[in-house]
C-alpha cells in the first residue's frame, strides 16, 4: 500500500517556472520507481518522467526535455518535478505515479504499460494552468 501526494500546483504566466512536490508514503521495495503523468481535458494521460529511487536514473518524454527535471529526496521521502519555460499547453492536471511493482527500467513505454495495465498508484492530481 502506497500512498502519494501531490502540491505545488497553481496559476503560471508562459515562461515562468513551477515546481510539483509528491510525498511518499506506506510500503516501498527495491527497484522502487516514481514518476509523474500529465493529462489535459479530451487528452490521455501522458507519461513525463521517471526516476529509479536507488541509483537516480531518469527517463523522459521527448516532449519535456530540456525544459522538466525530475528529482528525489531520500531522506524526506519526496519526488519533485522542475518546470521551466512552461507554455499554455503545459496547462493539464499533474499526477504523481509508482509502479506497484519494481521496474529495472522505467522507460516511457513500460510506465504507460503500467498504467495501462492498472498496475500504478496514483496521487489526486494538482492542477496546472498556464496563462499567455
Amino acid at each position: 500500500q502506497v500512498q502519494l501526494v501531490e502540491s505545488g500546483g497553481g496559476l503560471a504566466q508562459a515562461g515562468d517556472s513551477l515546481r510539483l512536490s509528491c510525498a511518499i508514503s506506506g510500503s516501498t521495495f527495491s527497484n522502487f520507481v516514481m514518476g509523474w503523468f500529465r493529462q489535459a481535458p479530451g487528452k490521455e494521460r501522458e507519461f513525463l518522467a521517471s526516476i529509479t529511487w536507488n541509483g537516480g536514473v531518469t527517463y523522459y518524454a521527448d516532449s519535456v526535455k530540456g525544459r522538466f527535471t525530475i528529482s528525489k529526496d531520500n531522506v524526506a521521502h519526496t519526488v519533485s518535478l522542475q518546470m521551466t519555460s512552461l507554455k499554455p499547453e503545459d496547462t493539464a492536471v499533474y499526477f504523481c505515479a509508482a509502479p506497484k511493482k519494481g521496474l529495472r527500467s522505467p522507460t516511457a513505454q513500460a510506465m504507460e504499460l503500467m498504467a495501462r495495465a492498472d498496475a500504478t498508484y496514483w496521487g489526486q492530481g494538482t492542477q496546472v494552468s498556464v496563462s499567455s
